[in-house]
């Protein structure tokens, strides 16, 4: 690769990072504040069958008047597999952790954990990580720890929440790296109806099996809903499949610190709870740590 293309390519990336990055933190971030507001209306793979049949309610007749091209065969497999993996075993994984008491603060740290990994298993794979991510990613787990410091207590926590955690993490982070891998382009509204569709059979069999299927409509249930359901995951998303198909996985996946920092002051402001010393400086070391990963040299 040439010096010139190899710059015009870091000049793609550097505003695609710089804006759609923090759009994307803060809107992700409100999926915890989504979940206060819906989890004790509903159970999490009935809530979750909701959120998923709400997005392809929106996306079917949208790909219809598009006219969407849908990618090969093999490819459909692909895209489901990665779907399935960050939409069921992500979110599924935390939120029946926390229906089951795992406060929301540990489960927030044990999946914060989640660049760390991509990093780890990225570097076995394919991708450089330099000196400087590293340091990154150790800064930007110190900053996670820090903000968490005060609202980390075991109450609640058992081996089965803790399990859900664990697989909420290893689902994300190979998600994360299966699509890159092997399905790193595809047409947005094609992918999200296969992912989501996947997805919602998925859940939706779950229900069934293990879930008493109640719902206690209310206002915040609908609002949680909507929300879910428009910004999170047809949003969102979409802003993290663009990230991911233009830079590596290591950057992109730092951007996932920024979460827990960005939750704590939103909970500050809708909810009202302490904004003290050590989620301002969990968030300054964040950040810190964020810029190191996504930095990008200009040589």
């Amino acid at each position: 690769m040439s010096e010139n293309h190899s710059w015009s390519k870091t000049a793609r990336q550097i505003p695609m990072i710089v804006w759609a990055g923090p759009v994307f933190v803060l809107v992700w971030s409100t999926g915890f504040i989504v979940a206060r507001y819906g989890m004790p209306y509903t159970d999490p793979m009935t809530f979750l069958t909701m959120r998923f049949a709400g997005v392809l309610a929106i996306m079917i007749p949208l790909a219809m008047w598009w006219k969407v091209q849908w990618p090969a065969r093999r490819q459909i497999g692909h895209i489901a597999v990665s779907g399935l993996l960050m939409h069921v075993g992500y979110l599924g994984g935390v939120w029946t952790a926390i229906k089951m008491g795992m406060p929301a603060g540990l489960s927030a740290l044990i999946v914060g954990l989640q660049p760390v990994l991509t990093a780890i298993l990225a570097a076995r794979l394919s991708e450089h990580v330099s000196r400087r991510q590293w340091l990154g990613l150790m800064f930007g787990l110190a900053g996670v720890a820090i903000v968490l410091s005060d609202k980390i207590v075991l109450d609640g926590v058992t081996w089965l929440s803790t399990f859900y955690c664990f697989v909420a993490l290893l689902s994300m982070t190979a998600g994360t790296l299966y699509q890159k891998r092997f399905c790193p382009m595809f047409d947005l509204r094609a992918g999200s109806m296969i992912q989501y569709g996947a997805s919602g059979l998925v859940t939706g069999l779950l229900m069934v099996l293990f879930e008493p299927m109640q719902v206690d409509w209310n206002v915040e249930l609908v609002a949680a809903w909507a929300w879910s359901v428009l910004p999170l995951s047809i949003g969102a998303m979409s802003l993290w499949f663009v990230l991911l198909r233009r830079g590596e996985a290591t950057r992109v996946s730092s951007l996932m610190y920024l979460t827990p920092p960005t939750t704590a002051i939103m909970a500050w402001f809708l909810f009202g709870e302490a904004l003290t010393f050590w989620v301002v400086l969990g968030t300054a070391v964040t950040v810190t740590g964020v810029w190191l990963v996504t930095q990008v040299r200009r040589n």
